[in-house]
C-alpha cells in the first residue's frame, strides 16, 4: 500500500490520575505508574491485542487491493475502451449504446471509454485500467509486447475491389491495406513522384495511417521523414479535406477510406475526386478484440462469445458499425508480429 504512516489510538485509561495514554499498536506503557498499571489493567491489555491484530488483519487485506485487478467471471464492472476513427463527436454518441449492449450481454456495469490517441489505450491496458480493448493492430502489438493485453478476436471487414475501390458484395477479410491517395486530377502517379511533396498522416503508431506507407517508401530508397514533408493530423476526414483543398499534395489512410467517410463529405464524390496512388503491398491486421492477460477463463471465454454473437441481431450490428466490423474470427496471434517488423523499419 505504498508508504504507511505510524498508527496511533488514544485510550482512555482507568487509573488512579484518570489520565489518557497513548496506546502504539497495543502497547501500554507509563513508566512512572507501572505498578500501579500492571495490576489495573490486565483486561484492557488483552482488549487491545484484539483490537490490533484486527487492525492488523484489516490492513493485510487492504494490501491486497492494491496494484492491477484481476477481472473474475463474476465481474460487477467492467472498463472497455477504443480508438475513434474520427473525431466529430459522432463515435462518443454511440458509445453509450454500445456499453448498455454490453452491460446487457454480460450481465454486469460496461463502461465504454473513448482513447484520446493510440498510445492512450496502450497506457490504459499496461496500467490494468481498462479490461477490454477494441485496438489497432499497431497499439495491440506495443500492449501485448508489454504483456498487457492478449488478442481473443480479429475483427472481420468487407473486403474491396483493389481495382475499383468498392466493396465486394458479401466478401469479408481478416486484413487490409493501406492507401496513398491524391487529388484526382493530381499529376503524382508513384511513390518516386512524392519526393518534396506534403503529406498528410496519422499518428506514427497506425498502421494504415502511417507505418506501412512509411516503410515501404523506405524500402524504394525514399525516407519520407526527411524527402517529403509529414503533417499530422488527428483523423481520416481532415487527411483528406487537407488533400481536396489543396493544403496537402497526398495522405496515408486505410482500404476503403472513401467509402467509408462518403457521407461526411457532402460537396464531393471522394471515389471521383481522390484517387489511390498506391496499395501497400503488405496485408495489415484488422483490430484485435483484446483482453488483460490476467482474466479469468471464464468470463475471457463469455466476452468472446459476445463478440462473436453480435452479427446476429440488429444491436449488435449497431454496435460493430462503430469502427465498420462486419464480424469477428478467433485471433491468430502471430499474424500481429508483421506490424511489430513494419513499424521497426518505418521508425529506422
Amino acid at each position: 500500500m505504498g508508504n504507511q504512516s505510524g498508527i496511533l489510538f488514544m485510550i482512555h485509561m482507568p487509573s488512579v490520575h484518570n489520565r489518557v495514554f497513548p496506546c502504539a499498536l497495543g502497547v501500554v506503557t507509563d513508566k512512572e505508574n507501572s505498578g500501579i498499571i500492571e495490576r489495573r489493567n490486565r483486561d484492557m491489555k488483552k482488549k487491545v491485542v484484539v483490537c490490533t491484530l484486527a487492525l492488523g488483519l484489516s490492513l493485510l487485506a487492504l494490501a491486497g487491493c492494491g496494484g492491477k485487478k484481476e477481472a473474475s467471471a463474476g465481474a460487477k464492472e467492467l472498463n472497455v475502451q477504443f480508438v475513434p476513427t474520427n473525431n466529430d463527436g459522432s463515435m462518443e454518441a454511440k458509445a453509450k449504446p454500445f456499453a448498455e449492449y454490453l452491460s446487457e450481454k454480460l450481465g454486469c456495469k460496461v463502461n465504454v471509454t473513448l482513447a484520446t490517441d493510440y498510445s492512450t489505450i496502450v497506457e490504459a491496458m499496461a496500467s490494468g485500467k481498462v479490461d477490454i480493448g477494441i485496438m489497432p493492430p499497431a497499439a495491440y502489438v506495443q500492449a501485448r509486447d508489454q504483456k498487457a493485453a492478449q488478442a481473443i478476436l480479429t475483427s472481420q471487414l468487407g473486403a474491396y475491389s483493389h481495382e475499383t475501390g468498392l466493396p465486394e458484395e458479401g466478401k469479408l477479410s481478416g486484413t487490409f491495406k493501406g492507401e496513398v491517395l491524391v487529388k484526382a486530377d493530381s499529376d503524382l502517379q508513384t511513390l518516386e513522384d512524392l519526393k518534396g511533396k506534403r503529406i498528410a498522416t496519422l499518428s506514427p503508431n497506425s498502421a494504415s495511417g502511417y507505418i506501412y506507407p512509411v516503410a515501404e517508401m523506405k524500402d524504394l530508397g525514399i525516407d519520407p521523414t526527411k524527402d517529403c514533408t509529414l503533417t499530422t493530423v488527428n483523423d481520416i476526414p481532415s487527411e483528406m479535406t487537407a488533400v481536396l483543398s489543396g493544403q496537402q499534395d497526398a495522405c496515408f489512410v486505410f482500404e476503403g477510406a472513401r467509402n467509408v467517410f462518403a457521407s461526411k463529405f457532402s460537396d464531393h464524390d471522394l471515389l471521383k475526386d481522390l484517387r489511390v496512388l498506391y496499395l501497400t503491398e503488405g496485408d495489415i491486421p484488422n483490430d484485435a478484440i483484446a483482453v488483460q492477460t490476467d482474466m479469468e477463463p471464464e468470463l475471457k471465454e463469455k466476452v468472446k462469445e459476445v463478440f462473436l454473437n453480435m452479427k446476429d441481431d440488429e444491436a449488435g450490428q449497431e454496435a460493430m458499425s462503430l469502427w465498420n466490423h462486419k464480424g469477428y474470427e478467433e485471433a491468430n496471434d502471430s499474424v500481429y508480429d508483421t506490424v511489430k517488423d513494419y513499424t521497426a523499419k518505418a521508425a529506422e
